[in-house]
């Protein structure tokens, strides 16, 4: 059941908005910037765009509350795309003459400039492979037929070719039983929101009109006759930011038009889910419905394909547990759950009794997290250790074969392929080591390299290292602090402390080219494996939710207090850096304790806390945030935390910058938008500090964003940070190219 993705490496003026005919009211002369001589101390006047203020006003459980940038949340209106060609004028001015970013650009260009192969797998006649040059925006898949050389290689898609900005991107690519024919998906301008392409593999030609309004989706051939598919009926106003709220499961049977296709869950008001995914077995007899109505959670529900008219069966009519397919054999089901296992077991199960009281622990839960996958007729268990992996071959008796022999204490990817696969490939990595790609032979057990990373870094002159340290409340909390052997830990080094905190979401060391610029110009790079993630099971995600949320916070003012008592960094050199629910930890934590940090950046951020659940999928994050409407407790404490809602004027918060992009329709703009024009008309008047946005065009919530823009954006990121860090000259400058 393996799915493959490519190599990875979380305007016009209107209505009076913006003074001076559409520009912003920034006077050149007035932005004085600090030469490399001057003190840190220099005074910068700014002038932000004038943002209008509404008179709009909700009620909450009696409690009026003004949302006086209510107008920033119509992402179709002028006057918003006034507004942020007003705010990108100022932010770009801004950062055009910080001297050395044009020095950072070239630097990451010449990181980034190598060739990047992923693992080969098969499909029908072919083995197949993604493959970037170096500094193309997009990776190209390449094939070849089986049992060839790697250099007979030709093109088999080429994303870089479908838009001529590279911001149309390749999501998923699956092939029909056989690899006779390819679906895949693409996004536009970085939005969820894709469409389905159908290709014959061998010709390489389209099959039938695309399928559009596709979103969260996997597809899942059955046979080679059709594909299951998820998506939302298309919202009424704007499909980048009104609410989505019925997730449906589809089957779409090859060569007929996409109107007809059978919706196979989601059609009545019983089975409303926010989320709903289809799997088919590999041996094509069983297709797996989960249904969600949060991201954490799910129902489950088995439908026999070999019985045309079946009903569905229920495994799980309750959404208390995080249950999966893994794989089965015949009758019997693999499934993973943490029903009854805050760490996540493996049971078995027949379809004729599938319910969980008939459900056999096969693995049983351990002391540490749990993750499963399948490959060469095996399973393979990954545990995540004060979050440094560990993995395991067993048998489907639940018998284990061996521990798999890793190259050190970093993160392995899955151990995944098809049944008959002699030979599985994975990648390992850690803070200061470049992904390497691994080949594990299947009844040998012997790991070999398959694939060395070709980037110029040398992790030698590194180190990365976990420590321990104490929460508000007593808590130990792991972080990875990263950075140049050798370095003086006088105070004063450049930090980027960065964190996430969420959705069972787990920050695993990896090494990121982006990380190793920041290290080799002396910083200081630290991840926090702060509450609310997964690192270790269920109830440490469930520490930080809900009105438990404050601890991520404290966690996360901990490890920067951990960082500055110990004098790796003091308050004049440390950021803080977080994207999405990371970016909702930035900007809370930069509220509540200003005088820590000299920089924020929050990036993408859930930002408006009251309304974020009448946005696209956001209702679907009750689980971890609750919402404003659930009750007045609930409402007063998210209302006490929620950064658009807690700025005070006269407070010198720290230098921001903001990033969001205008086709983010995960985390809609007008999050930033808002707490941005909040920040930027309530902080004090004296400040050197600045407070920017920075909005990506043509840019979603990250993903498939082109090399390019990338590039651009952090060494925007860097060049701010070092400079409000008062840091003068850079201390490695870009290897020239021969000419």
């Amino acid at each position: 059941m393996k799915k493959y993705f490519p190599l990875l490496l979380v305007v016009i003026l209107s209505n009076g908005i913006i003074a001076c005919s559409g520009q912003s009211n920034v006077n050149n002369s007035d932005v004085k910037v600090m030469d490399e001589n001057q003190m840190t101390t220099t005074k910068i006047k700014f002038d932000y765009p004038i943002t209008k203020k509404g008179n709009v006003v909700d009620s909450y459980f009696g409690v009026d509350i003004t949302d006086p940038y209510r107008w920033l949340e119509d992402d179709r209106s002028d006057d918003t795309a006034a507004w942020v060609n007003a705010q990108n004028k100022v932010t770009f001015n801004y950062l055009d003459q910080i001297s050395y970013r044009d020095t950072l650009t070239q630097r990451l260009t010449d990181i980034w400039d190598y060739e990047k192969v992923s693992a080969p797998f098969i499909e029908g006649a072919y083995t197949y492979f993604y493959k970037n040059d170096g500094l193309q925006d997009q990776y190209v898949v390449y094939r070849y037929k089986t049992g060839q050389a790697q250099s007979s290689a030709e093109v088999f898609l080429d994303p870089n070719s479908f838009s001529d900005d590279g911001t149309t991107s390749l999501g998923q690519l699956s092939f029909s039983r056989d690899g006779s024919i390819a679906a895949y998906t693409i996004s536009e301008g970085g939005s969820d929101w894709r469409k389905i392409i159908i290709i014959d593999t061998t010709t390489k030609q389209s099959l039938e009109p695309r399928l559009i309004d596709v979103k969260f989706s996997d597809i899942a051939w059955y046979k080679n006759e059709g594909f299951y598919y998820s998506s939302y009926d298309k919202p009424l106003g704007s499909e980048l930011s009104a609410k989505t709220d019925q997730h449906k499961l589809y089957y779409h049977k090859l060569g007929t038009a996409q109107q007809n296709d059978k919706i196979v869950f989601g059609a009545t008001p019983e089975q409303k889910r926010r989320y709903v995914g289809g799997i088919v077995t590999d041996d094509n007899r069983y297709l797996l419905i989960s249904g969600a109505v949060s991201t954490s959670g799910n129902d489950l529900y088995l439908k026999d394909l070999a019985k045309p008219n079946s009903e569905l069966v229920t495994i799980l009519a309750h959404t208390n547990s995080d249950t999966h397919i893994l794989d089965n054999q015949g009758s019997q089901l693999f499934l993973v759950t943490n029903l009854g296992a805050d760490n996540k077991k493996i049971v078995s199960v027949d379809v004729a009794k599938p319910t969980a009281e008939h459900w056999v622990d096969l693995i049983p839960e351990t002391d540490n997290v749990l993750s499963a996958s399948t490959g060469g007729g095996s399973l393979f268990t990954s545990y995540m250790v004060d979050a440094i992996t560990k993995v395991y071959q067993y048998d489907y008796q639940g018998n284990k074969i061996r521990e798999i022999e890793l190259p050190g204490a970093g993160s392995a990817s899955s151990l995944s392929g098809k049944a008959e696969a002699e030979t599985l490939y994975f990648t390992f990595t850690d803070s200061t080591t470049p992904s390497v790609t691994l080949a594990f032979d299947v009844k040998t057990g012997i790991t070999t390299t398959f694939n060395q990373s070709k980037v110029k870094f040398d992790s030698d002159n590194y180190v990365s290292k976990q420590v321990f340290y104490t929460s508000k409340d007593g808590t130990q909390i792991p972080m990875i602090i990263s950075h140049k052997k050798g370095l003086k830990l006088d105070g004063k080094n450049p930090t980027i402390l960065y964190g996430y905190g969420g959705f069972n979401i787990s920050l695993t060391p990896s090494f990121s080219l982006t990380r190793a610029i920041w290290m080799e110009q002396g910083g200081i790079y630290a991840v926090a494996n702060l509450r609310g993630g997964g690192e270790y099971g269920r109830k440490w995600h469930d520490a930080g939710t809900k009105m438990q949320k404050q601890n991520v916070f404290d966690d996360f003012i901990a490890a920067a207090e951990y960082l500055s008592g110990q004098n790796y960094t003091s308050s004049n050199y440390l950021a803080i850096q977080g994207g999405s629910n990371g970016g909702l930890l930035v900007a809370a934590v930069m509220l509540q304790r200003p005088e820590l940090f000299k920089v924020a950046l929050p990036a993408v951020g859930v930002l408006d806390m009251l309304r974020y659940h009448t946005f696209t999928a956001g209702a679907g994050w009750a689980y971890d945030y609750g919402t404003s409407e659930q009750s007045k407790e609930m409402f007063d404490y998210i209302r006490a935390y929620s950064p658009v809602h807690n700025v005070r004027s006269g407070v010198q918060y720290p230098a921001t910058m903001i990033t969001t992009g205008d086709h983010d329709d995960r985390v809609v703009p007008a999050h930033s938008f808002k707490f941005a024009a909040q920040l930027q008309a309530k902080q004090t008047q004296t400040s050197a500090l600045p407070i920017l946005i920075r909005i990506e065009i043509n840019s979603g919530h990250g993903a498939g964003t082109p090399a390019s823009k990338t590039i651009s954006q952090y060494a925007d990121i860097f060049a701010f940070t070092l400079y409000n860090m008062g840091i003068k000259t850079l201390k490695n400058k870009p290897r020239l190219k021969d000419k």
